[in-house]
């Protein structure tokens, strides 16, 4: 097939023509900068505003400001600053308290944060999950206590698509007077987005997950947070991030989250029909293979297939001579041939961790693509449990 079917969007998406439209005129025509005093500056100013209030209302996040600007909206470049910024500003908020609670499936913007701020003599706790990808909300109100700084729970995972309860889980942070940020990366532009309904005091998103660029993302702070900036310099973001703003990315971001939300509905119904679609014609065509998270409570457009008694890595290298682009995981751990740490702490066995395969799907996709993906796998996946010693020596038992 000439045309390349990609089905790896959790991993990065395609700006869209619209978002592209939208950021041309800022890179040739009007390329001022926003803090300058002249009009020309000016301009771009208003426009990098108009974006924040484009993403605080993706977010659900209400103008508080006299003058109408959206001013719990901070640019970064991604998702990994924006995690990284918010715990770093909740530790900070919370002095004398040692204690952080996250889970082991979170991205490794989180984890590995979380592993620095352990090197600076923070106890980290990492809630397990169990078979579908689920937290145990009575394990977390344990572990959530009065030493506790920071919460920080994903509001769905890259990997299985798996929802948290992150709106319960922020009021268990503040009942015990902690702060709580959830990595809504994949979540933006997916699942309504409400802070305002929530006591969540931290959010962050990055804009090439929902067909905006890649090098821009959005931290939501909520109003009254205490928030110690990382990088400092300027006074741009009002203090809160120094260095001259990304300005084409971010009215792209602000495109594309007023795209996100007027067309989340809609979206909604099509992904969830290609994604079933997908899963029943695998599962009617393909033994031994299982579906991964929580079938009920998931992203609708993530589906995590585990192809027992194979490699992952040989299934994809066999879809992509088809021009099929699909995922061994997530895209952050690439070339570790160990299984994710995902499907690890969901306790996948070892013959099928180590033949997952995400798929991942847009706006873009199509019913012939998903067609397509379901008459080549079962010939892939005979193939290789043809040569596979594990499927060999499962028929043997």
């Amino acid at each position: 097939m000439d045309k390349t079917i990609y089905f790896d969007n959790n991993a990065t998406t395609a700006v869209s023509p619209e978002v592209f439209e939208a950021m041309k005129p800022f890179f040739c025509e009007r390329y001022g900068n926003p803090s300058s005093i002249h009009r020309f500056g000016g301009s771009v100013a208003a426009e990098i505003e108009h974006a924040r209030r484009q993403v605080a209302s993706l977010f659900g996040a209400g103008f508080r400001d006299r003058d109408g600007l959206a001013s719990e909206i901070i640019f970064t470049s991604c998702g990994t600053e924006g995690d990284n910024s918010a715990l770093n500003a909740a530790v900070n908020a919370r002095p004398g308290r040692t204690k952080v609670v996250t889970t082991e499936v979170e991205h490794p913007g989180v984890l590995h944060f979380c592993e620095e701020l352990k090197r600076r003599g923070y106890t980290v706790v990492l809630l397990p999950v169990d078979g579908c990808g689920r937290l145990d909300m009575e394990l977390a109100a344990r572990e959530i206590d009065e030493n506790t700084a920071v919460v920080s729970v994903m509001w769905a995972n890259n990997e299985t698509g798996t929802i948290f309860p992150v709106a319960r889980l922020a009021e268990m942070a503040h009942a015990k007077g902690a702060l709580f940020h959830t990595d809504a990366v994949q979540a933006a532009g997916k699942l309504p987005i409400e802070v305002d309904k929530t006591q969540i005091d931290f959010l962050s998103i990055s804009g090439h997950k929902l067909h905006a660029p890649k090098g821009v993302g959005a931290l939501y702070v909520r109003r009254g947070t205490r928030f110690t900036p990382t990088l400092f310099g300027g006074h741009q973001e009002r203090s809160r991030r120094g260095g001259t703003e990304n300005v084409a990315s971010i009215i792209g971001l602000g495109r594309a989250a007023e795209q996100s939300l007027s067309g989340m509905a809609a979206e909604t119904v099509k992904l969830t029909m290609l994604r079933d679609r997908l899963e029943k014609g695998l599962l009617e065509r393909i033994t031994h293979l299982r579906i991964n998270g929580d079938i009920q409570n998931r992203l609708p457009n993530t589906a995590s297939v585990s192809f027992e008694y194979i490699e992952g890595e040989s299934i994809l290298m066999l879809l992509d001579h088809y021009n099929i682009c699909a995922s061994s995981g997530s895209a952050c751990t690439t070339g570790s041939l160990e299984p994710s740490h995902v499907l690890r702490a969901m306790g996948l066995p070892y013959t099928a961790a180590h033949g997952t395969v995400r798929f991942s799907l847009s706006r873009y996709n199509s019913v012939e693509e998903i067609d397509c993906a379901i008459e080549v796998l079962p010939g892939i996946i005979e193939k290789l449990r043809g040569i596979s010693p594990y499927w060999q020596e499962r028929d043997s038992k």
